[in-house]
């Protein structure tokens, strides 16, 4: 049997790919695009025979180690551990040429002694350049290789952590793998770090196109572009107008790596194709247990280089609360990865962006032996010596439903012990999601040892559910949890809604971009459409004159509702903050009632912003309820649709409400910049509880 035709044949008779097909020209393209890629797969003569295959190799070259395994080859510097060559498929390197060698495949972080940051400066950024170089296996079957560095107490220049790089060559694997042990010794002094990650750069005259999902992939300009006169930096470095592109198709365009970004339980494969050579290069995340912050957590991936980038760590869409703070003298230990580098190719004939879907296909191949069990690390611990968690989690909201409903769809995960929502900002240990089935049945698999708290998330009801259990997890056990319940904050029936609670503003009106700043991707992207430049600057432009005024009567949250409160720009250059008001009526069952309204408010995020609430009467001072200044997330600049989660719950005296129409409005004063401001996920005003049993 022919090794290529069979992987052509599980690429066109996929699901997926076969629905793809049928939408384009029906099953007759189907066969005839089979019976193609078959007869292509003969003429290669790509025969695979399991017990002829290639002997890996170890070759010890000037400054450098080799590893061949006879499908490609990795060159790796030594003692210092950087990627500097990949062969592969007749390409000598595919990395990049310019500048040094050590500058196309490293690990680097972030970090700075506490205190010594200044306004200027992100901090340190090393390359983690390690001193020496071990071969940990080497066998018929693989090669792991450790590149380490050893912190000395008497530097006060190198982040104190020793680091040990792995790389790992497996016999007829196309492709490495590769991850990193992070450990800080008792006695040690405190350190903050803010990124860790594993940077490579590819050449960029032959990688043109990237592909990050089905809908999110394209042709790419070249960082030439990039770089004046060719490009005009915008309201920020990273944002930057094509005005010269060396290819004209990229003209006027705005590139931004932030455009990119993808949240971590969604990267799971992304990469690059040589359409000249039908090449791909990928990266494959089987797992995010090692990410920081959850499922929702956004990193970046690809970008203009081109860059192939995994984020193990960042502040992205978040800010300080990321920072991983150490203490005077305390001990962690981490490994962040393995994750795989891949590479694939057909020949000439096939269209090479069908390369994307065979490094799909791969990526399923990776999740299903993960954990993987080649790696010869005390420290990553194989599938027997990990337990499970198991379960159903169940909403109960009796102002939705009398009996308890199924969490369809839920996030349930394990996470440090701590309070509501706390892993949303966690960052030193291991952290493990399950979706949850219609019926609300989850299964958390291959959960490291170690003692956790259960955290869920449920579309459609706000707030987090969190259980102070303290799950104690060992090697081999499996931990049933039974049924859980999840009661939502509710005090009364609900008099108006806006929104839908999801933890994201997507549900919004999003503005068409200024057509002088687009990019082509997203255009005719309803799903990204947030991802295109310069949204902020439209809400001006959209109320040039007065604030927006939503009447929950008559409003549509999808045309009317702007999806994230602003600055707005003054004709001297300034900025002012804003006032939202939600109208809405009451009737007379109002003149019954005591206590409190509930206004429920839940923020997708924040940057440098307040919130103020008031209620029939804009100026009273103070307001009704402040948040005091909250986040940091820089979603707006960074073209996101939420960042940190936030839900506030104020008490409205019925006495402060009249009969007929009332205001309530929303301020956010602080006003220095136009990327200053807040998304709302969701807002609900409820009755008191007594109402219920007035009606």
């Amino acid at each position: 049997m022919f090794l290529f035709s069979s992987r052509v044949f599980h690429l066109v008779t996929t699901t997926g790919y076969q629905r793809h097909l049928l939408r384009q020209k029906g099953w007759m393209i189907a066969l005839i695009m089979f019976l193609s890629l078959f007869e292509i797969a003969i003429s290669q003569n790509q025969s695979y025979d399991p017990e002829t295959t290639q002997v890996l190799q170890l070759l010890y070259q000037d400054g450098h180690v080799v590893i061949d395994n006879g499908i490609f080859q990795l060159t790796l510097s030594n003692p210092e551990g950087f990627v500097t060559g990949v062969q592969y498929n007749g390409i000598e390197n595919v990395l990049a040429f310019t500048g040094h060698e050590n500058d196309r495949g490293y690990w680097d972080l972030v970090w700075n002694f506490p205190g010594k940051k200044t306004k200027k400066t992100k901090g340190t950024l090393d390359r983690i350049e390690a001193t020496k170089m071990e071969v940990i296996t080497q066998n018929d079957e693989q090669i792991e290789i450790s590149f380490s560095r050893t912190w000395n107490a008497s530097s006060n220049v190198t982040v104190p952590v020793n680091i040990d790089k792995r790389f790992v060559v497996l016999r007829n694997s196309s492709g490495f793998y590769t991850y990193a042990i992070f450990e800080r010794l008792q006695g040690w002094p405190a350190v903050e770090i803010d990124n860790i990650r594993l940077a490579i750069k590819l050449d960029k005259d032959k990688f043109d196109y990237m592909s990050i999902s089905d809908e999110r992939q394209r042709y790419m300009p070249l960082p030439d572009d990039r770089i004046p006169p060719r490009g005009k930096p915008l309201a920020y470095p990273e944002a930057v107008q094509l005005l010269d592109p060396i290819e004209p198709e990229f003209k006027g365009e705005v590139d931004d790596k932030y455009e990119y970004s993808m949240e971590s339980k969604d990267i799971k494969v992304h990469g690059w194709i040589s359409t000249n050579d039908s090449v791909g290069f990928w990266q494959i995340t089987p797992s995010n247990e090692f990410r920081s912050a959850g499922p929702l957590k956004q990193f970046l991936g690809s970008h203009v280089g081109p860059t192939n980038l995994a984020i193990f760590h960042s502040t992205h869409y978040v800010g300080e609360d990321l920072i991983m703070k150490f203490e005077e003298g305390e001990a962690w230990k981490k490994v962040f990865g393995p994750i795989f580098i891949y590479l694939n190719s057909f020949p000439k004939e096939v269209d090479p962006l069908l390369l994307w879907h065979e490094a799909k296909n791969q990526t399923k191949i990776e999740e299903e032996k993960w954990p993987y069990n080649f790696t010869n690390s005390i420290d990553f611990p194989a599938s027997d010596q990990r337990g499970h968690v198991s379960g159903r989690l169940l909403v109960r909201d009796r102002y939705v439903r009398s009996e308890d409903i199924p969490a369809n769809g839920s996030y349930v995960g394990l996470a440090a012990p701590g309070d509501v929502g706390s892993w949303q900002r966690e960052y030193k240990g291991y952290q493990f999601w399950s979706k949850a089935d219609e019926e609300g049945y989850f299964c958390i698999n291959n959960v490291r040892s170690g003692r956790y708290n259960l955290y869920a998330f449920v579309p459609g009801f706000i707030g987090d559910y969190h259980n102070e259990t303290v799950f104690d997890i060992s090697p081999g056990s499996n931990t049933c949890l039974g049924e859980l319940v999840y009661e939502p904050p509710r005090d009364g029936p609900t008099l108006w809604e806006i929104g839908v609670p999801d933890r994201t503003a997507a549900e919004f009106y999003i503005p068409d971009p200024n057509p002088m700043f687009v990019n082509k991707l997203y255009v005719n992207s309803s799903d990204n459409k947030y991802r295109q430049y310069g949204l902020w600057e439209r809400y001006s432009e959209l109320y040039p004159d007065e604030d927006m005024v939503y009447d929950v009567d008559v409003d549509d949250y999808s045309k009317d509702w702007f999806y994230m409160q602003v600055t707005r720009k003054q004709a001297d250059g300034g900025y002012n903050g804003s006032t939202w008001e939600i109208k809405f009526q009451v009737d007379d069952i109002v003149e019954n009632l005591t206590g409190n309204f509930k206004l429920r408010i839940a923020l997708a995020t924040s940057n440098v912003a307040e919130l103020q609430v008031r209620v029939n009467d804009v100026s009273v001072d103070p307001p009704l309820f402040t948040t005091g200044q909250i986040g940091k997330d820089n979603t707006i600049a960074r073209h996101g649709i939420h960042g940190l989660y936030w839900l506030y719950s104020v008490d409205v005296p019925a006495s402060s409400l009249g009969l007929g129409c009332n205001s309530i409005y929303l301020t956010q004063p602080l006003a220095i910049s136009p990327f200053q401001g807040l998304m709302y996920d969701y807002i609900r005003l409820e009755y008191p509880d007594s109402v219920n049993h007035i009606t």
